[in-house]
């Protein structure tokens, strides 16, 4: 059996003042029909990435209204995590040439996944990212929903052969943009996009004078303007960029401070501390640049509440994404009533509406030049502010997403042939054939 991820127990109720009667009343009816389903989700890791910080929240929501959600993580092992991220890069367009060695790493632990898995018997799998995608290729686990979080515009033909041959295994494929839907497969697509909770430590209403004691403790002037991007080294976040971006924004602003934090949790990001280091070195001259990876920084304080206080604090929020499937940090600044400046990855532009709740930027001219605006502009940064908010509460909280797997789960149990598709960023229904 895989080795399971304990949740804390959680209320929808919480959410009932932010969200609308209408998806309230859908929830209570779809869970009825649902009640004591079993459905199991399926990860790389237990923490330090997107799909942990939603499952850990989803899980017991969806245990809130009748469903016996759980989750479960696959065995690590340094080799397979390796392979997985030249998967995972590749499939966001990076070159790559997908070696024989490479293909049995993944084909050999995926096997052994398979084995601890073939005793465990849920209603509906539900299973997320390459990781644990190829699972299917020796297990029957239908019905079952492949959850793709990664950005899909562009993959490398070879690898992207080798993953979406998975396909055949799920009825179900789910992606977060009507731009990440492959020929390979569109007949099987689902579109929805990830949610915060709000309800986390790293969202929940940090006063400004905290937020500022915070940053003050690795050495941030709390009374200097601070942009700061809060993301993996990765290089899909280019903060090479970024930096690029802070050094033109500084000749306007000579008190402007940059921090790009990215703490590294993750188990399967083996790469993560050779990009930091190679943006150390870029950044090594720059006494206004905090770039903060290791945890043992904040001096036993969790990196929440960290994330949440230097998005609180700081004038100007930045997300340089070349791909992005979906920028949960993106949405968690929006939530703070931040404006983001963010890159041209398809992800993003489900979030950022150009001009109203934030700003799209193609090059580190464009980003400084909006850096300046909004920390110049006290009155822009509040009224784009207030649309950003009012654009998560409206698309990007946890009941929408809750509603949005409930109604796949009906659809893979065949109890209703309809799935959620995004048209441009509203969640409508669109009848899909009876086959699917």
């Amino acid at each position: 059996m895989l080795s399971e991820v304990k949740t804390q127990p959680r209320s929808l109720q919480e959410y009932k003042g932010l969200m609308s009667n209408g998806l309230f009343n859908e929830i209570n009816t779809l869970g009825a029909g649902l009640k004591g389903l079993n459905v199991y989700m399926v990860n790389a890791t237990p923490a330090g990435g997107g799909v942990a910080e939603m499952l850990i929240s989803l899980i017991p929501l969806l245990q809130s209204v009748g469903i016996n959600g759980k989750w479960f993580t696959i065995p690590p092992r340094a080799d397979f995590f390796e392979v997985t991220k030249g998967i995972h890069n590749s499939l966001q367009s990076k070159p790559w040439d997908f070696p024989f060695a490479a293909r049995e790493i993944y084909l050999a632990h995926t096997k052994e996944t398979a084995a601890l898995m073939r005793d465990m018997k849920p209603d509906v799998w539900i299973i997320h990212d390459p990781q644990p995608a190829g699972v299917v290729l020796y297990l029957d686990l239908s019905p079952a929903a492949l959850r793709i979080h990664i950005d899909l515009t562009a993959p490398n033909p070879a690898v992207w052969k080798f993953i979406s041959g998975f396909g055949a295994g799920y009825e179900k494929i789910i992606v977060s943009s009507p731009a990440f839907v492959r020929p390979e497969i569109s007949s099987k697509a689902v579109i929805f996009t990830p949610a915060i909770d709000v309800f986390s430590a790293k969202n929940r209403p940090v006063d400004l004078a905290e937020a500022k004691k915070i940053v003050k403790k690795v050495g941030i002037d709390p009374n200097r303007p601070l942009m700061a991007q809060v993301s993996r080294f990765d290089p899909w976040k280019d903060p090479f960029g970024v930096i690029s971006a802070y050094k033109i924004a500084k000749k306007k602003i000579p008190s402007l401070q940059l921090v790009i934090a990215g703490f590294m949790e993750a188990q399967d990001d083996p790469e993560g501390a050779v990009i930091y280091e190679t943006v150390r070195k870029a950044a090594v001259k720059e006494k206004d640049v905090f770039l903060l990876s290791d945890p043992s920084v904040l001096g036993g304080m969790k990196i929440s509440v960290f994330t949440n206080a230097i998005q609180a604090a700081a004038d100007v929020v930045v997300q340089n994404s070349t791909k992005e499937g979906f920028g949960l940090v993106v949405t968690e600044a929006m939530w703070k009533g931040k404006p983001v400046v963010g890159g041209l990855a398809e992800g993003l532009k489900t979030q950022i509406e150009d001009g109203e709740n934030g700003f799209l930027v193609a090059t580190p001219e464009a980003m400084a030049n909006r850096i300046c605006q909004l920390a110049e502009n006290k009155a822009l940064q509040e009224r784009m502010g207030k649309k950003a908010r009012k654009t998560v509460q409206d698309q990007f909280l946890m009941p929408r997403l809750v509603r949005d797997y409930m109604r796949l789960f009906n659809s893979l149990l065949g109890a209703d042939k309809r799935q959620p598709v995004a048209i441009g960023q509203q969640q409508k229904v669109q009848e899909v054939p009876a086959a699917i």
